[in-house]
């Protein structure tokens, strides 16, 4: 490693890949940008397939950047066991890591990993950042990947409250998604002056109508066997947890309705299952690669994701709606998540409803949005890398 005089050393710690989406756009474009002020090591867990497809251009980044990383096997299964041997792994590849670099800082992303930056910082004495995003124990549980009924998840459920309490006592800083969040903790007790609000970024070089030409967006969407006048409805992300699926599709079949010529392109590497047999035809489902979405969000006409409103998305900053919104295309969205509420009325394009009954006029306004939204990310909420 490129040692330099002067700069603070960071270890960043990560249960997610660098070659995972989620990676490449909220975590490399920050830690690239940082690069510059510090010498900074990073540890990820990488999916095999991902790791395979993406490792040589995820080196070539941090390369160029001056910036170690470590990446580590993800396990997945048997489910907790597999955690446990995660986080095992993950600390004495960082006590390794501290012998030889005698870090100043150990920065934790969620919850997983400040297991072992609070040991870190019980031993060394180093400052512990606890970038704790959502209120990740509470999401688990209000997606249903914990299912409280089980006496196992009840326990890691407690077991993670407990720590995060600890956790919020002591980092030296803390790092939330939104106002939402911020306000919640510092009801728990965490003094507002250690607490950082950073929303989800979106890289507005790469997200950017600019580089779309006309020529390129028709021969796309006849590729996808739509035709120029058709109108594209957009779904982009994870299909299913916190996301309503079965509310969007009842949202396009009132577009369908409205709009004879609607589709909708679901743009996701989950399974999709639509049940309603009526509209199948309309439908088209892709996964594609994180350069080729600035493109596919680009074809579209609107876009639409609702997520449940729950406790824990109070903590939750959507990357999509910045990234589609970048591209100057008109979002609907649901209240009760986020900053959502705060937004309202800001950013030119954004459309929210709060029950069913808000789709036909939603609709109406997403037909008429022709407003310049790229300004408005710029300038109210979404922090360009």
């Amino acid at each position: 490693m490129i040692k330099i005089v002067g700069k603070k050393k960071i270890l960043y710690l990560t249960h997610d890949g660098l070659t995972d989406p989620l990676g490449r756009s909220q975590i490399l474009p920050y830690l690239c940008g940082l690069s510059q002020e510090y010498e900074i090591v990073i540890v990820s867990f990488e999916k095999s397939d991902r790791y395979t497809s993406q490792k040589r251009s995820v080196e070539e980044i941090v390369a160029s950047h001056k910036i170690k990383w470590v990446p580590l096997a993800y396990h997945k299964s048997p489910r907790l066991l597999s955690t446990i041997y995660d986080v095992f792994c993950l600390y004495q590849n960082a006590l390794r890591l501290n012998e030889l670099q005698h870090f100043d800082i150990v920065h934790c992303r969620s919850y997983v990993t400040a297991l072992v930056g609070m040991r870190l910082k019980m031993r060394y004495a180093l400052k512990f950042v606890f970038d704790m995003r959502g209120f990740w124990a509470d999401e688990r549980v209000e997606g249903g990947l914990w299912n409280l009924t089980n006496p196992v998840y009840r326990l890691i459920y407690g077991f993670f409250k407990k720590k995060e309490k600890e956790f919020l006592q002591t980092a030296d800083h803390v790092v939330v998604l939104t106002e939402a969040a911020k306000k919640i903790i510092v009801e728990w007790g965490t003094a507002p002056s250690k607490i950082t609000v950073i929303p989800c970024c979106v890289d507005m070089d790469l997200f950017s109508p600019n580089l779309i030409t006309s020529e390129r967006r028709l021969t796309t969407r006849l590729m996808l066997g739509f035709d120029s006048r058709d109108f594209v409805l957009l779904y982009l992300g994870s299909w299913g947890t916190w996301y309503l699926t079965e509310e969007m599709i009842a949202f396009f079949k009132k577009v369908k309705r409205r709009i004879s010529n609607a589709r909708f392109l679901i743009l996701t590497t989950d399974r999709v299952e639509i049940g309603d047999q009526s509209i199948q035809d309309s439908i088209v489902i892709r996964s594609v690669s994180r350069q080729e979405v600035p493109l596919f969000i680009a074809l579209s006409d609107a876009a639409v994701f609702f997520i449940k409103n729950s406790f824990s998305k109070q903590g939750s900053s959507a990357t999509k709606m910045a990234e589609i919104m970048a591209m100057n295309i008109p979002v609907v969205t649901n209240t009760g998540w986020g900053d959502i509420e705060a937004q309202q009325g800001k950013i030119p394009g954004l459309i929210t409803v709060t029950t069913p009954v808000d789709f036909e006029l939603a609709i109406q306004r997403m037909q008429e949005s022709h407003s310049n939204i790229r300004v408005a990310i710029q300038n109210v909420h979404f922090r360009e890398v």
